[in-house]
């Protein structure tokens, strides 16, 4: 069984505000991704950009429900599924995001599953900054300075 990525916060805003942060990128952009060819919507196929790395990922909108549940396919060749998912508490919402499919050998594995956990966890701070304080703590983006491209940031 290969490992897998499995990382949750509260974030103190309704669901539908949070889901919304999510598949919008008018706001996604503000704690994630710099730059994207469109919103999450079924059957959706998005263009993620992180300008400041010169990197990108296209992604697969492979389930969505409002409010509730975003899948998603990612990866070169669609095989790495991230669940995002958004729990009504009654303290807000509890987002958890589940990604499986990791291949390669088992240290690979190992590499993609502790990446992906330090990414998520920061893009939940990210977002839980934004959504409850108004802040944009550009944490993704000041995630590893020494990988900008030169003149972006």
């Amino acid at each position: 069984m290969m490992p897998r990525v499995e990382v949750s916060t509260l974030i103190r805003r309704p669901p539908a505000e949070v889901f919304a942060a999510f598949v919008d990128p008018a706001i996604t952009t503000r704690f994630w991704f710099t730059k994207s060819s469109g919103p999450l919507a079924p059957g959706a196929t998005v263009r993620w950009e992180w300008e400041m790395y010169g990197v990108a990922d296209t992604v697969w909108v492979e389930d969505l429900e409002e409010s509730e549940r975003i899948v998603l396919k990612m990866g070169a060749d669609g095989a790495t599924t991230a669940e995002f998912r958004f729990v009504r508490r009654a303290e807000g919402t509890v987002v958890t995001v589940v990604e499986s499919g990791c291949s390669g050998t088992a240290d690979e594995a190992i590499a993609h599953v502790a990446g992906s956990t330090g990414g998520y966890t920061t893009v939940l701070c990210a977002a839980k900054a934004l959504l409850e304080h108004g802040i944009e703590l550009g944490a993704v983006r000041d995630k590893f300075p020494d990988n900008w491209v030169q003149g972006a940031r």
